[in-house]
């Protein structure tokens, strides 16, 4: 619930302060004073209308799901615009996108004006027509709960199936991109660590004229190891040490005879270059590895294709015959319920001087998750675009109206955009009996012109133009007497119009 606004430099608007309770809150007054005006900048908080309000800030106390948004939720939830150069959204002084304030308002908000239709949405009608079925039987519910996960097991198989079948049409050609891959690095057949061990004797091979030249002057000193060692038996020094380091040092020069092993230069150089093919390809030689081991899978895969087929038509045709029987099962306790739907609206239509709706219920050729019942609305056999805007409007409270009644809930704040416009009394008085109950469920704000709709509000503001400023005050009592008498009479106020006034409070 919104208790509190402020909106600063908003066209005609210096700055307006409001303190709101909760039900149903109107704004009056003449035309041209500031009222649409002052409502959009109330709606442009939650980026569901433009204004040029420099700044709109709102207080809200509802339990709103923000931490979707990264957003931190408080006890009161600010919602701020502020407006220089580009328009900016805050919500307890966190930066939202405003197409992420958008989604978060319609979770909470409704806005019906003249334009808008979407009020009557299928889901909403088989929902309530559900709820119907479950207060008469409470075992209906845990039948919706297997339902959805019936569906949800339908739609995972047809997915799975139009992928084999999508795979099918083009087999041929996926075999023969795993084949080239297969063949590809099993006629390289690398193995792990073969890389580096051929760089580091590419490394030799490439010096190897000069290593067999040193070694080949460094090994006179295994000509002088016998005068050496004689010469320190005479020096009665033990020759131990320079005997193991000649055998230390003929280790060495073994290691590095490469020329006693048959290397084929070229062939090390060209499979150095295929590993590296392999190495630039998927990354290193494991994943060449690992890739071959996928690709195998998926020959295989593509081999058993027309076998898994079969299988899972098997599974699809036997999750679709269960879910067309439910379906069936679903469709035939909506049909018992459609009546009593029916009636609940009409009842609410007649209070507001309407004629009957009809509703009746068409099989879709799809499944959905909702099944295959498809709602038809008509008033007097003329459809909703054939409705005029006041039609229309009272048409969308009928609906919410019935559905709070039957649900026995609702949330949010519901604006309504000249709700009462090119309405007679009589309908005016049946609309704020309408909005009077739905007041128990929301939060509502209204532009009104009629004194019936402005009587039964919980807050009713007055705005007012001096000049070219534009000024709103909440009322008391017997200045909302004097301004419904005003909204009866005109500008010039008779005692007939106050004494009307008055008796809009006592019915």
């Amino acid at each position: 619930m919104i208790n509190r606004i402020f909106i600063k430099e908003n066209l005609g608007f210096k700055e307006a302060k409001l303190e709101i309770s909760k039900g149903l809150t109107v704004f009056t007054g003449l035309s041209g004073a500031g009222k649409s005006i002052l409502f959009k900048g109330i709606l442009s908080a939650f980026a569901i209308s433009d204004s040029e309000a420099k700044i709109v800030e709102l207080g809200l106390d509802d339990k709103l799901n923000l931490e979707e948004y990264g957003i931190e939720s408080e006890e009161e939830n600010i919602f701020k615009l502020l407006k220089e150069k580009n328009t900016k959204y805050f919500i307890n002084n966190q930066s939202i996108a405003k197409k992420s304030l958008q989604n978060l308002s319609k979770s909470f908000i409704k806005y019906l004006s003249a334009k808008e239709n979407n009020e009557f949405s299928n889901e909403k009608f088989l929902r309530i027509l559900d709820a119907l079925e479950i207060q008469n039987n409470p075992q209906f519910e845990n039948f919706l709960s297997e339902f959805k996960e019936d569906f949800n097991n339908y739609t995972r198989l047809s997915e799975e199936l139009n992928q084999i079948l999508d795979e099918e049409r083009k087999i041929e050609e996926l075999k023969e991109v795993a084949k080239i891959q297969i063949e590809k690095i099993q006629s390289i057949n690398p193995k792990i660590g073969e890389y580096e061990e051929l760089l580091i004797l590419k490394k030799k091979l490439s010096k190897k004229d000069k290593l067999d030249e040193a070694w080949q002057k460094a090994s006179v000193i295994f000509d002088l190891e016998k005068i050496v060692i004689d010469a320190l038996n005479l020096s009665e020094k033990d020759p131990t040490f320079f005997s193991e380091c000649l055998n230390e040092l003929r280790l060495i020069l073994e290691s590095q005879k490469i020329e006693d092993f048959d290397f084929d230069i070229e062939k090390i150089l060209d499979r150095i270059e295929n590993l590296s093919f392999l190495m630039k390809r998927y990354g290193s030689i494991e994943n060449a590895l690992e890739i071959l081991k996928q690709k195998k899978q998926e020959l295989e895969h593509y081999e058993n294709l027309s076998f898994e087929k079969k299988e899972l038509e098997k599974k699809f045709e036997k999750a679709k015959d269960k879910l067309e029987k439910s379906t069936k099962i679903l469709t035939q306790t909506r049909i018992n319920n459609l009546e009593k739907l029916q009636n609940c609206l009409n009842e609410y239509l007649k209070n507001l001087y309407m004629k009957d709706a009809i509703l009746s219920l068409d099989e879709s050729k799809v499944i959905s998750s909702m099944g295959k019942d498809e709602i038809n609305l008509n008033i007097n056999f003329a459809n909703l675009k054939k409705l005029s805007s006041g039609e229309l409007n009272r048409l969308r409270l009928a609906f919410i109206a019935t559905e709070c009644k039957i649900l026995g809930q609702g949330s949010g704040i519901l604006f309504l955009d000249e709700i009462d416009a090119n309405l007679s009394g009589k309908e005016a008085m049946s609309i704020a009996m309408v909005l009077d109950e739905l007041s128990n469920f929301y939060q509502i704000f209204a532009i009104s012109h009629l004194p019936q709709l402005s009587s039964r509000a919980h807050n009713h503001f007055l705005v007012q133009k001096k000049g070219d400023e534009s000024f709103v005050k909440k009322l008391n009592q017997e200045e909302r007497i004097k301004e419904l008498a005003r909204m009866v009479s005109g500008e010039k106020i008779n005692e007939e119009a106050i004494e009307f006034a008055k008796t809009l409070f006592k019915s």
